[in-house]
């Protein structure tokens, strides 16, 4: 990877339902200043330390919904990391409606007690599309709401130095903010729970990256736990010509 380059990896790809191979979906883009983990299923600080990276220097924390697949483990990580003598601030971002349940879950596991908690630097995101949630030396990344059963982002993370992006549309199913979120963008990572309320289908995914006129799709968020997912891909490439991958944990996408 070069001094230019960023890489997102993916570190966990499954569903709501973990398997032995798949964590719930979680993401960390990676810089050379910014560390960008986006959701935290589960405490992180030994699966971040296993693949190399320090768990005190994630620099960013973008939560992307209050589902338990998606938020369980952020109180245990910070709180390890508080414990190891974490002193830089964090940065954590997510829609009002999810940052008011993360604030009332920490209370209830009384961080006001926490002497000397490092500075949780709190960034509520408007319900706007293509909202500049925030912008590094690196990065830039746009937030816009998606359409889940509940309050829910995707994401645009434009590398600033390359000049690519990635687009992540969180659970949704799909619409339009997600073909805006992803247009021309090196890479769509899409969920792929099927084609129920608030989910997406391989085929839907698909047809999402083609109008978006992304390069490639990595289907996510599937259900692991399926004999049938190993369809999947084929399925997405009736509807795109791009390039399709079923995300897998460890993935790595440079940018």
């Amino acid at each position: 990877m070069s001094d230019l380059t960023a890489e997102l990896l993916v570190l966990g790809s499954a569903s709501a339902i973990p398997t032995l191979e798949h964590e719930n979906t979680h993401l960390l883009v990676v810089g050379k200043e910014d560390l960008i983990l986006i959701d935290c299923p589960n405490n992180l600080v030994v699966p971040l330390q296993k693949r190399g990276f320090d768990p005190l220097k994630v620099t960013h924390l973008i939560l992307t919904h209050f589902h338990a697949d998606h938020v369980a483990g952020v109180a245990p990580f910070l709180m390890s990391s508080w414990l190891m003598g974490r002193r830089q601030p964090l940065h954590l971002y997510g829609l009002e409606e999810t940052l008011w349940r993360f604030e009332k879950m920490m209370e209830l596991f009384q961080w006001e007690t926490w002497n000397g908690l490092f500075p949780i630097e709190i960034h509520r995101l408007p319900p706007q599309r293509m909202y500049l949630a925030f912008q590094s030396e690196q990065f830039e990344v746009y937030s816009s709401p998606v359409h889940h059963l509940i309050d829910t982002v995707g994401l645009r993370i434009r590398n600033r130095w390359t000049g690519e992006c990635i687009a992540y549309s969180c659970d949704t199913e799909p619409c339009e903010e997600v073909v805006e979120l992803a247009q021309g963008c090196k890479a769509l990572i899409h969920e792929a729970v099927g084609a129920y309320r608030g989910h997406t289908s391989p085929q839907q995914a698909g047809e999402i990256a083609r109008r978006a006129e992304a390069q490639s799709l990595y289907l996510i968020h599937y259900p692991s736990e399926n004999e049938q997912v190993h369809t999947w891909e084929a399925l997405a490439r009736t509807t795109f010509d791009g390039v399709v991958g079923l995300a897998q944990d460890g993935l790595k996408i440079p940018f």
